[in-house]
This record gives C-alpha cells, sequence and structure tokens, in this order.
C-alpha cells in the first residue's frame, strides 16, 4: 500500500512521506504487480527542475513514489503536517530518505531477483554491481555504465534491459538527464520499478565517499557535500535557491495577472 501524496508548502510539490520499512513494503507490492512504475526523490535541486523542466515536472506528476530526500524539502513538509507526526512520536527527518537510505535494505523486499544498475563509469558500475550482489544475496544483478551517455548508448541501454527484463532498476544518470530519459523511453521499457537514484551508484561502489548518515538526520550533508565537491556543489547551495525562489514567486505572480486579464 502506497500513502497518497501530500503537498509540501511554499515549494509547490508534492511528495510520498515514508520511512524505510514503508518504501520498502511498496516496493515489494509494485514487484508483485509487474507494472512498470517509478521511484524519485525531491531535493531543492529536483523541484528546480520540475519548476523550470517540462520533461522533468511530467516525469515527477506521474512518479508512483516521491521520496522526501533534501531536508529543506522533509522539513517544510513537516511544518505543515505536524497532526500526522505527532502520534507516531518522530521527527520530521524520519521521513527524509536518501537514496543510500534505502539501497543497502534492498535485500528485504521479498521476491526482488533481478536488479539493474544504469549509470556511473564503468568501474564503479562494476563495484556497484558486486556489493549490490552482497546486498540481495541470490538475486541476479547487472549493470551498464552511463558514462559519456548519448542516443547511440541511451538506445543500447533499452535494448539492453528488454533483454535482462529486470525487476528492478537503479538510474543513476544525475539530474536531470536521468529524468529526461526516463519520460523520453518509460514506455518502451519492460516492466520494472525504476528508481532515480542521482550518484549514488558512485556510493554504492566506494568510489564516492558517503556523509555520515547522522549528518543527513541533521539536514547538514549539503556541508559535507560542500567541502568535498565544492566546485560540484557550490552553485546548488549558494546559487540555485536564490533561482528557485524566483521560479516560485513567478508562478505565484503569473496566476494573478491570468485572473486580471
Amino acid at each position: 500500500m502506497i500513502p497518497a501524496r501530500q503537498r509540501v508548502p511554499v515549494l509547490d510539490v508534492d511528495a510520498t512521506p515514508m520511512r524505510v520499512q514503508e518504501l520498502l513494503d511498496a516496493m515489494g507490492s509494485l514487484l508483485a504487480a509487474g507494472t512498470t512504475s517509478t521511484v524519485l526523490g525531491h531535493n531543492l535541486h529536483s523541484v528546480t527542475l520540475v519548476h523550470s523542466h517540462p520533461d522533468v515536472r511530467a516525469v515527477y506528476e506521474e512518479g508512483s513514489i516521491v521520496l522526501l530526500d533534501g531536508a529543506p524539502v522533509a522539513m517544510l513538509w513537516g511544518l505543515a503536517h505536524k497532526r500526522q507526526l505527532q502520534p507516531i512520536g518522530e521527527g520530521t527527518m524520519a521521513y527524509r530518505l536518501g537514496s543510500m537510505d534505502w539501497i543497502p535494505e534492498l535485500g528485504k523486499i521479498p521476491g526482488l531477483q533481478r536488479v539493474a544498475v544504469v549509470g556511473a563509469g564503468r568501474e564503479a558500475n562494476s563495484k556497484a554491481v558486486a556489493r549490490l550482489a552482497s546486498i540481495v544475496p541470490g538475486a541476479t544483478v547487472d549493470g551498464m555504465p552511463g558514462e559519456a551517455w548519448d542516443e547511440s548508448l541511451e538506445s543500447a541501454v533499452v535494448e539492453w534491459l528488454k533483454g535482462f527484463r529486470p525487476q528492478l532498476v537503479l538510474l543513476g544518470l544525475g539530474m536531470p538527464l536521468q529524468e529526461t530519459v526516463l519520460h523520453r523511453r518509460l514506455g518502451q521499457l519492460p516492466p520494472a520499478v525504476y528508481c532515480a537514484v542521482g550518484g549514488a551508484i558512485e556510493q554504492v561502489a566506494g568510489v564516492q565517499k558517503l556523509a555520515p548518515r547522522w549528518l543527513g538526520r541533521l539536514g547538514l550533508e549539503w556541508a559535507w557535500r560542500l567541502v568535498l565537491h565544492p566546485g560540484r556543489v557550490a552553485y546548488r547551495v549558494f546559487v540555485e535557491p536564490w533561482k528557485l525562489a524566483a521560479l516560485l514567486i513567478r508562478r505565484r505572480i503569473q496566476p494573478s495577472k491570468t485572473r486580471g486579464k
């Protein structure tokens, strides 16, 4: 059973508040159904893309599960849904799920037998496949690197997935590439649960150092990433929030202009 989506005020997006075991149970139900579904996550970067890229917005609107990935998104959701949190006695961060909060628990999903890993470089992809094989004992795990992604590689991956017929696909191409690929190709892909996981493949592989999980619970994982990858993360931390603010203000102004015509 997948909980209903709930509004994250201010950001104008919907998300599916779930804890780890609830997510695993929901993914098990999706696997058992044998249909095509998607698991996505919302952080400030994805929210910015939703409000600026129609393809990304369409993927999120049609997504089966949209997790509260980023701490600011989870906090804003928690402020609006305090009553939901009070009966269970847990804080907002119990519902903040990054990919590395649930990927190591995939072995708890009953019936998971075929897993595909798409993305990262060849070495990282291979190491991630090996680690996932230990996380999901008895499952067949295989992968395709996503380095130098282009139209021909995209077509090759689609054909490979058709032949492999996985139940679960970890798609780690980074935003917004992984979302635009899902938008273009989802109807051509075999039935499976497609999870957009960003850079998590390199983290599973041990190529990229993972922030201590307690930092994530404090909402400070961004600081860890900023220290390790300043060139990659600085724009998202210091510039993108202002871009998002401008997009949200524009969304509020435009409807009023329309009503005034």
